[in-house]
This record gives structure tokens, sequence and C-alpha cells, in this order.
């Protein structure tokens, strides 16, 4: 059986994946934790916890987006060679 931080980064994958947003859909997140098992595997995992840990964690996985493409750009800008002021 999965552990709970298994299906949170799982929901935090598919719902980027299928939505392209980080603003969990409170819809989504509900069928998704009836359909993929949570409930089943975790009968006493309140829906609400579940939903502020999936948020949680797209914040997470939105943050290292975005420093992991400022790290990119800054890169590649240093590699470009400005010709000399005259």
């Amino acid at each position: 059986m999965p552990k709970l931080t298994d299906y949170v980064k799982m929901a935090a994958d598919e719902y980027v994946h299928d939505r392209g947003s980080t603003e969990l859909d409170a819809r989504w997140i509900a069928e998704f934790f009836q359909d993929s098992g949570v409930q089943d595997a975790y009968p006493r995992q309140d829906l609400i916890a579940f939903a502020e840990m999936v948020q949680k964690e797209l914040n997470l996985e939105d943050e290292r987006a975005t420093k992991k493409a400022a790290f990119h750009l800054d890169k590649m800008i240093r590699r470009i060679r400005f010709p000399p002021k005259t």
C-alpha cells in the first residue's frame, strides 16, 4: 500500500499534467481522493486535510520550477558576450 505522501505527490503531478495549473480545484481533488484509493487506504484521512497537503506540494513544485527556470536563464545570460563599448 502506498504511503499517504506518495498519494499526495501523485495527485499533485497528475493535477499539473491534467490542468496545467497550481491552484487546486475542489471537485478534481474530491474525485481523485475517492477514485485513486486514498479513501479506501486511509479511511480516517480527511479530504480537506488531504487537499491542503496536495496544494502545499503544488506550491513547492511551482517554487522549484521557478527557481530552476531563473537559474537556467541566468546561466544563459552569463554566456552571452557583449561587444566592448568604444
